[in-house]
């Protein structure tokens, strides 16, 4: 008991820190104007000040804890939020667009993140963020590759970075091509990253090129499941393969490396889309883990530096630059062959 309590104790002052950043992230968000930059983006960087400042050492086993385990909850959580049903309201058109633009985001992302001399997880995350839904893309696939906080940061910030370009491009780039609200709110949809930046970029065209581009959005979300699933296979195939070239390979545990956070995710999700889950317990989940992502991005936050994050140098910018511009001339062209252009 006296163990248990004296942990509780050691994770407090961290997670307490994280969750103020996380109150005043959000609260400068509903203050903005206009809502184009997230909580989580804003708590990220607000840690990462605070960092370059201050962080005594009792803070540590709580940002620890805040960082992975809090973040391991809030994915379960957003589970309940999804359904596999979206995908029939928005139809073939979205899917025929998601699957070129996510082929784009992995496959070039490979590429570009090998010619560039990145590490793996780092090159997969921006990659993620910008293929599927930003922030959270990250966050959900950053446990399951046992991601550095500095990938994540770094990844992070490249997904925001090139969401404010699109803001103010979008709109106008979709005029002058003279787009329908569909076919913009497609494009938006599935080439915008995060979900605020797409409700931004969608509805500064119309608001009917909005609700499409939030309906699409909420599709490529889902997304999010398989491809956790399929780098959670990636790395358990990587740490088996590491294990045994060593001499400990007959200590591995293959239960232990198993992403179970994962199964809860998928869990709710199959739940949530037989129509087991009241509405009403479905949005306060995804209200309460949209708020712990937020609060498990300000504990990375609080654990990054911007000294460890210029150690990368610029290729990691180049490479979400090169892969949100690929990104957005492939849904355009994909759109283009199917004759909404």
């Amino acid at each position: 008991m006296k163990k248990f309590l004296n942990y509780i104790s050691g994770i407090i002052p961290g997670f307490a820190l994280s969750v103020f950043i996380a109150l005043v992230a959000r609260l400068v968000e509903n203050l903005l104007p206009i809502h184009i930059i997230g909580a989580s983006v804003i708590a990220l960087f607000i840690g990462m000040i605070i960092n370059s400042f201050w962080k005594p050492a009792y803070l540590n086993a709580g940002l620890s804890f805040t960082s992975k385990k809090i973040l391991r909850a809030a994915i379960i959580l957003l589970g309940a939020s999804l359904s596999v049903n979206v995908i029939l309201s928005v139809g073939r058109l979205s899917l025929m667009v998601m699957l070129f633009t996510l082929l784009t985001c992995f496959g070039g992302g490979y590429l570009i993140g090998k010619a560039l001399g990145l590490n793996w997880k780092l090159s997969n995350l921006i990659s993620a963020g910008t293929g599927i839904c930003g922030g959270s893309a990250i966050a959900a696939i950053a446990p399951v590759i046992d991601a550095d906080d500095t990938d994540i940061a770094y990844a992070m910030s490249a997904t925001f970075i090139f969401d404010m370009a699109m803001i103010i491009l979008f709109p106008v780039m979709g005029r002058m091509l003279g787009l329908s609200d569909m076919a913009y709110g497609l494009w938006a949809g599935t080439a915008v990253n995060d979900t605020s930046s797409v409700v931004a970029a969608g509805y500064a065209y119309s608001e009917a090129a909005g609700d499409f581009a939030t309906m699409v959005k909420l599709t490529r979300t889902l997304s999010i499941i398989p491809t956790v699933l399929v780098f959670a296979f990636v790395n358990l195939r990587l740490k088996k393969k590491a294990g045994a070239d060593s001499s400990d390979a007959k200590k591995i545990n293959i239960g232990s490396l198993f992403p179970w956070f994962i199964v809860g995710f998928v869990g709710l999700a199959v739940v949530n889309s037989v129509g087991l889950i009241p509405s009403w317990i479905s949005a306060a989940s995804k209200d309460v883990s949209k708020f712990l992502m937020v609060t498990s991005l300000a504990a990375i936050g609080l654990g990054t530096s911007f000294k460890d994050m210029k150690k990368s140098g610029v290729n990691p910018m180049i490479h979400g630059f090169i892969i949100s511009a690929l990104v957005v001339v492939v849904a355009i062209g994909v759109e283009w062959c199917m004759g909404l252009v």
